[in-house]
């Protein structure tokens, strides 16, 4: 009785915490089907006729479109970018643990904890000449996931025998084969995880589009909405919508990897 009374108090306390979070998404997509004068209030209550010309009055004011296309392109790019970069250093480093391996392997994962020095980093991007390019974004954005992505996979390498590393040496494999035709697909579960992450991550971003994009052609969805909150910030009912579509993507993609985040975070933890 005890047990079943303890998980009934679990269960109602994660549906609880569930709903207080779901909230805020839930007002804002109730809010943008509505008029101007109803979305003023910003409450719960439901909209006397669903307004979908929000929708379009959004996507067509707030060059969603382009913006849509510049953000898929910053976030795939650096998703490839730091998979395949992290994916390589995570082996060696997991593969060959020498002391120099190890040292580099703690020095790399520093950069979760570690601020970013944008001062130093708009120097470097001065220098690179990658200011107010779409190329730069997709360095900048992938070479943050990085250290994070490391951590993750590096677990999940020391879970693969080494005696498949061997099979596939004794088979005529050269390292690059044995990475790519053997490594990779056991590395999966993991590495659809980080990718999952780095993509909502890049698709979230601000603050690096912020300052190292002038034109507004090349802004992403986070600065579309930014920018059309400045100029609608007094009809709620389109800043809701616009914040909508621009979440909308990141919450398909979650629900869809959801399981794969869970087995590769999982997997990393448990057999690292």
């Amino acid at each position: 009785m005890n047990k079943t009374l303890l998980s009934a108090l679990r269960n109602g306390f994660a549906w609880l915490l569930s709903a207080i979070m779901f909230i805020p998404l839930l007002l804002v997509v109730v809010n943008s089907f509505k008029t101007k004068a109803e979305a003023n209030g910003m409450n719960m209550s439901l909209p006397g006729d669903l307004q979908w010309s929000n929708y379009s009055i959004v996507i067509a004011e707030g060059k969603l479109i382009r913006s849509f296309f510049n953000s898929l392109l910053y976030a795939g790019g650096a998703t490839v970018v730091s998979i395949l970069l992290a994916a390589l250093a995570a082996y060696v480093f997991s593969r060959n643990r020498t002391r120099l391996n190890q040292l580099f392997y703690f020095y790399l994962i520093m950069g979760i904890a570690m601020p970013t020095n944008f001062v130093t980093l708009m120097k470097v991007m001065q220098w690179t000449q990658l200011v107010n390019t779409q190329l730069g974004i997709i360095v900048m954005l992938a070479a943050s996931a990085i250290p994070f992505s490391v951590f993750l996979i590096y677990g999940f390498v020391g879970s693969v025998p080494r005696e498949l590393d061997e099979a596939g040496i004794v088979d005529g494999c050269s390292p690059v084969r044995l990475f790519v035709s053997v490594v990779i697909p056991l590395l999966t579960p993991v590495l659809v995880t980080v990718a999952i992450l780095n993509f909502m991550g890049a698709w979230s971003d601000f603050i690096h589009p912020l300052y190292f994009l002038n034109n507004s052609d090349k802004w992403p969805m986070t600065l579309a909405v930014y920018n059309f909150f400045g100029r609608f910030q007094v009809n709620w009912n389109l800043v809701t919508a616009d914040i909508v579509l621009a979440t909308l993507p990141v919450i398909v993609i979650y629900l869809l990897g959801q399981r794969f985040i869970i087995s590769g975070m999982t997997a990393g933890s448990v057999k690292g």
